[in-house]
């Protein structure tokens, strides 16, 4: 069925093929690329209508000449031997100085949610500069106050009040010490694998060493992470919750500020949380004092399928949620969203963030909210994902296996590969963000832009929820994802 579909679907595509073939400088890409695709074994990219304008601009070489002589050392960079210059995006496609398209599986850090320049996104963001780049929220504007209910609409409880910050570090920093002032306490537990930021207070939130430099980092205690695959006590949630339990017993005073955690660990490589979890912990907290935080960075705005929120496939309601990432589809935003009485502890100092609700931003978020709710995004995600879940999960069927949750990686991963193994437990996280693979490789180059995240042995694929299931179908590469 999933053949005669994508014959069909490619048959209407063919005459959109043929002209945009015709025009454009990607003539002289496509002649290389179908050359290529004559001779390799590996199947086409499927037809696309869109060619990218000339790219005229310096070649790559100098663009990594000068990033090395003016950008910061730590800014490193996929590809070190020939690392991409990225000059066009269209959908959940990424084109190079050549012409050459790529599916984009990284999504610019889960952050492309409705594909590359949707038309909807573009011209809000185009509109809102033309009539007032910005004013500060000194000033009304509809802009923000629009977007804000539009968003206190989506969460649940009384969950009403937004903060507009312009990162995900922003935002958890906010959040940390809202839940301080409001509780007068100091202790915060968060999770061992996780990732909250780069600042001063969500670096002591996070906990890989890796993303820790060597300063002052105070009143974090890190908990046992519920990581159903690796954890000591597999998928009991509320066994894990006990170490929470004891943290505050024997850890802290007795009183804590709150509980921080990302509904689905991100940078840690993908981990949900083990079942009953989240109920457990938020439980013994308030016991505590503290107020539960949620960090939907990453897994929030629809990109669960089955949830809005990460946080609700556990049956809870945080105190606070923070967000960034998707909210903008590429534009610095993120927000805080608490309950009016927790809101109101800002006001006890002059609290003010200059960019934070910045029209043109706020704009671009409420239209990304549109077109998630438009076009479908969330079953779209759920669709999708839990098919390259099912392809990539039959993949255990066919090798061989080190135990019922691990396969034998195929790929040719190199140094990303690490110890030639998949951690299959990871693929449940299908179901939530549709991405996660490491066997699309194209002659060497990865042809499906991915990162190895977390434990190394785990592809980060992001992919755009725009995505199509034709796109998936003619775009698994390796021969063991053949369709």
């Amino acid at each position: 069925m999933a053949m005669q579909i994508l014959a069909t679907m490619k048959g209407q595509f063919q005459a959109k093929e043929l002209l945009r073939r015709c025009r454009g400088f990607s003539q002289v890409a496509d002649r290389e690329t179908i050359a290529h695709e004559i001779e390799s074994p590996i199947p086409k990219m499927p037809l696309f209508d869109y060619a990218p304008p000339p790219y005229d601009g310096p070649p790559a070489a100098e663009i990594l000449q000068k990033r090395k002589q003016f950008l910061s050392p730590s800014m490193f960079y996929f590809y070190n031997n020939t690392p991409l210059n990225l000059v066009d995006g269209k959908m959940q496609y990424l084109y190079d100085d050549t012409g050459r398209r790529y599916l984009d599986a990284f999504g610019g850090i889960a952050t492309v949610c409705c594909g590359h320049c949707h038309p909807d996104v573009v011209k809000a963001i185009v509109n809102q500069t033309n009539r007032l780049q910005h004013s500060t929220i000194l000033y009304l504007n509809h802009a923000i106050t629009d977007f804000a209910e539009a968003l206190a609409s989506k969460l649940p409880g009384d969950l009403k009040v937004v903060f507009f910050t312009n990162s995900g570090t922003e935002a958890n920093e906010l959040a940390m010490m809202m839940a301080r002032l409001y509780t007068g306490c100091h202790d915060i537990i968060s999770l061992r694998n996780a990732y909250h930021g780069n600042g001063a207070g969500t670096m002591g939130a996070t906990a890989q060493s890796n993303w820790k430099f060597n300063i002052v980092q105070s009143g974090v205690h890190h908990a046992l992470n519920p990581d159903p695959y690796r954890g000591v006590f597999g998928s009991d949630g509320k066994m894990y919750a006990k170490d929470v339990e004891e943290l505050i017993t024997y850890g802290t005073s007795g009183h804590v500020a709150g509980f921080f955690s990302e509904s689905i660990q991100g940078v840690g490589g993908i981990v949900e949380l083990a079942p009953g979890y989240l109920p457990a912990v938020y439980s013994s907290i308030k016991k505590a004092g503290g107020l539960c935080i949620a960090d939907e960075v990453q897994c929030g705005f629809a990109r669960t399928g089955s949830h809005f929120w990460g946080f609700e496939s556990q049956g809870v309601v945080p105190d606070i949620v923070t967000m960034a990432k998707g909210i903008g589809n590429g534009i610095p935003l993120g927000a805080v969203v608490t309950t009016p009485e927790i809101a109101e502890v800002l006001t006890r100092r002059s609290y003010f963030n200059t960019f934070g609700g910045n029209p043109v931003c706020t704009a671009a978020g409420h239209a990304v909210l549109k077109v998630i709710e438009k076009e479908n995004l969330q079953e779209n995600a759920h669709v999708v994902g839990s098919y390259l879940k099912e392809r990539l999960n039959s993949l255990k069927d066919k090798h061989e296996t080190e135990n019922s949750c691990k396969s034998r990686n195929t790929a040719r991963d190199g140094p990303d590969e690490r110890n030639g193994s998949v951690d299959w437990q990871r693929w449940n996280f299908w179901k939530c963000f549709p991405h996660y693979t490491s066997t699309l490789l194209f002659q060497g180059r990865c042809r499906f832009p991915c990162r190895c995240y977390g434990l190394h042995n785990v592809k980060d694929v992001k992919l755009p929820m725009k995505l199509k299931h034709l796109t998936l179908l003619d775009s698994c590469y390796a021969t063991d994802l053949d369709v």
